[in-house]
């Protein structure tokens, strides 16, 4: 492989193009380390009452849908957000994921899960009481991706 970079000054932001004769697993986790890589500096806007609040995206621990709107979790608060759950999925980095109808994770916080091989699982995170569950259908996916995460490690 060879890796050039080269400087422009003219350039308004950085651009990264990956030349391949064909779409490989290993490009494709060089394309998806490189977007998480940017993400951790990508806010997103949240609301509490009256009042605008900019997060880092890995502030979040999970969305999920609430009585009127998307919720936003942190360890210690809750925001709304003005997004759907479809259209947070088509921007959030990739170590989110549906983990539900109506919840999206972000993988990087999990600490532990509870299996419950009748019903939803139980996702824990540290130093928070707070919990989301995970559908049957959404269960394996998330395993293999924390699977995936952790040989990447």
């Amino acid at each position: 492989m060879k890796i050039q970079i080269e400087l422009n000054p003219e350039l308004a932001e950085e651009e990264i193009v990956i030349r391949c004769p064909r779409l490989s697993d290993k490009i494709s986790r060089m394309q998806q380390a490189l977007s998480e890589i940017d993400s951790h500096s990508q806010k997103i806007t949240l609301y509490q009452k009256e009042t605008e609040y900019y997060l880092d995206l890995d502030e979040i621990l999970f969305f999920e849908t609430g009585m009127k709107c998307i919720e936003a979790h942190t360890i210690n608060d809750m925001f709304q957000t003005k997004y759907k759950l479809y259209e947070l999925e088509e921007f959030l980095p990739g170590y989110f994921m549906r983990i539900s109808k109506s919840a999206i994770l972000n993988t990087n916080k999990v600490y532990a899960i509870q299996r419950n091989l009748t019903a939803s699982s139980v996702v824990e995170f540290q130093n928070t009481h707070k919990q989301i569950y995970v559908s049957r259908n959404y269960f394996k996916p998330l395993k293999n991706k924390l699977e995936e995460r952790r040989i990447q490690r």
